[in-house]
């Protein structure tokens, strides 16, 4: 059977660290063409990840014309996202974006149209869906294990980690920072786990008061100050529409040793689960007393693992392609994710105007 072709549109860091390796293992597909608006980044890809006869383009409206690519990656920084994603979908190609979807609402809602208008499918780079013990929490979510969930918290907190490289730290073409860099993924998976997609109102707060600082210690080194127009620390109090609560917390710098990768708390009628201190657990009352689960999350030949693709991004890349091929539901849908912007976005409007954000007003 023929391979499906792969085209890659932005072959910078997120690219490189994700996207092409997953890609690579994935044993019926292939990439055959890269797009960089610097040449010998898209030429050096080619060179690593492509087929013999990829091609190379400084310009991604050519490499749409390719009629032998089926899917492309959108992986550009993000003001770049809806406008690719948009022209992709209407040229006939499967778009997997990478998060965020866009850098406001408005333009997430556009890439809907395009997606229902097209009939194409479009997913955004949410790996952590994936992760073994997100995967865990959902299938007990669906077995109803946690009732009725009705409280949550995400995080995902830096010390020090502001990326200094690329463009993350400019408005213009990210639309923010940590919030939308990193605290989208935290957000993502509370709002899957509770399969609540129907924000009411936020109350939201964003912070730049380090990056004026000379002695940052950034392990991805110093920052440029001038160069640097967006939030360090966000955080924000979202109540939905059936009463939930979720707060959620996100930094690239702050002067905390309460440190942590994405961390999510749900709490439910019946039971409720965290991941805190590096350990998924389940907690709830059985016979009148307390209790807490760690399941054993190490060992293979569970519902998570498909075959030897056991990493996130591979599985993300997976499930993409069996979606394509017919074999299997999306698991990231673009409709959720342009909620999870959304919601970014109203974190954003209420932190600038001081007061709470209602969404359906």
């Amino acid at each position: 059977m023929e391979k499906i072709k792969i085209g890659i549109i932005g072959c910078g860091g997120i690219a490189n660290g994700k996207h092409m390796p997953a890609i690579r293992k994935l044993d019926d597909v292939e990439m055959t063409a890269f797009c960089d608006i610097i040449p010998e980044r898209a030429q050096k890809a080619a060179e690593e990840y492509g087929t013999s006869d990829a091609k190379v383009y400084t310009d991604y409206k050519e490499l749409l014309k390719d009629e032998r690519i089926n899917n492309v990656r959108i992986l550009t920084p993000n003001k770049w996202h809806a406008v690719m994603s948009i022209e992709a979908l209407y040229a006939g190609k499967h778009v997997m974006c990478e998060k965020p979807m866009a850098i406001n609402y408005r333009e997430a809602q556009e890439m809907l149209k395009a997606q229902k208008e097209t009939g194409k499918l479009l997913t955004i780079g949410y790996q952590h869906k994936f992760d073994p013990d997100v995967v865990y929490a959902k299938q007990e979510a669906l077995k109803n294990t946690f009732g009725d969930i009705y409280y949550a918290k995400a995080n995902v907190i830096r010390r020090r980690g502001v990326p200094t490289w690329g463009v993350f730290t400019q408005k213009a073409e990210q639309g923010g920072g940590s919030l939308i860099d990193i605290g989208t993924h935290a957000l993502d998976i509370v709002l899957y786990l509770m399969d609540n997609y129907k924000p009411k109102m936020v109350l939201g707060t964003t912070y730049d008061r380090l990056k004026n600082q000379k002695e940052c210690a950034n392990p991805f080194g110093p920052w440029n100050a001038e160069n640097y127009d967006v939030e360090e620390c966000a955080s924000g109090y979202l109540v939905m529409e059936n009463g939930a609560t979720i707060i959620l917390e996100t930094s690239w710098a702050l002067n905390t040793t309460d440190t942590a990768s994405i961390r999510y708390m749900i709490c439910g009628t019946d039971a409720g689960a965290d991941n805190y201190n590096g350990k998924f657990k389940i907690n709830g009352v059985c016979n009148n007393k307390q209790y807490i689960t760690e399941p054993d999350l190490s060992t293979g030949g569970v519902a998570f693992y498909k075959g030897n693709e056991t990493s996130p991004a591979i599985q993300e890349q997976r499930t993409f392609i069996n979606a394509i091929l017919g074999k299997e539901e999306l698991v990231t849908k673009a409709e959720t994710a342009a909620v999870v912007t959304q919601i970014l976005e109203g974190i954003y409007i209420s932190a600038k105007t001081g007061a709470a954000y209602y969404f359906n007003r």
